[in-house]
């Protein structure tokens, strides 16, 4: 693994941003695997302050079994993180909303912060009778009205290089949906030997993840 900290370490792959393409499984960026799936989680207000909690807090990860360990990084490298503008059909750019209505959309309820461009996490994955650690870097946040969510990419150490999205949205009859999105390959050799079983594994978590945000409120 690299001797640089977390936060100093570059993501190990160029297509940053490529979980947003409309026809990333037609086009994936070059010798990755792409996946998309989306789904309805359930309805109505509650339902959608508890996804966006849950996604915008690493809650997602928690539940599936993850052990998520936050990296601080220096403030002059916070405050030159790009911070991305979302646009609505006709163009216009939209502002940012929170999921709270007192505007104080930085902290989840238990005090969590809501994750932001450039926050790094050492992921704790369990693989078999270990835990697997795969630090990544959150690339976007996408922080809209009805839309709300994140992608990490992988950073070196990751069993695995690409990108990762997780974003709800709630439709007009107030259904709440999650999709994941995401384009990957083995990082290694290693990984390469074992890829049938690292298959496995990633769908098993991906059927956790919808089901964490399905279940009961919390």
């Amino acid at each position: 693994m690299s001797a640089l900290a977390l936060w100093e370490r570059p993501v190990s792959y160029g297509a940053v941003g490529a979980t947003q393409a409309p026809d990333l499984m037609t086009y994936p960026p070059a010798g990755y695997r792409p996946f998309s799936e989306r789904t309805r989680i359930g309805h109505g207000d509650a339902r959608w302050r508890y996804a966006c909690t849950e996604i915008l807090t690493w809650g997602i990860q928690r539940r599936a079994g993850f052990k998520v360990e936050l990296t601080e990084s220096p403030t002059e490298v916070s405050e030159l993180t790009y911070m991305p503008v979302s646009f609505d059909e006709t163009g216009e750019p939209i502002t940012p909303s929170s999921i709270d209505t007192d505007g104080e959309h930085t902290f989840g309820p238990d005090g969590v912060a809501f994750v932001a461009p450039g926050d790094t996490a050492l992921l704790g994955v369990p693989f078999g009778p270990f835990r697997v650690k795969a630090p990544a870097r959150v690339v976007y946040v996408i922080d809209e009205p009805n839309r709300k969510g994140f992608a990490y990419g992988t950073l070196r150490g990751h069993p695995e290089d690409g990108e990762e999205s997780f974003v709800v949205d709630r439709t007009e009859d107030g259904s709440v949906w999650l999709e994941i999105r995401a384009f990957s390959r083995p990082a290694s050799r290693f990984w390469w030997v074992v890829y049938p079983v690292l298959r496995v594994s990633q769908a098993f978590y991906t059927r956790r993840y919808f089901a964490t945000l399905s279940g009961q409120l919390s």
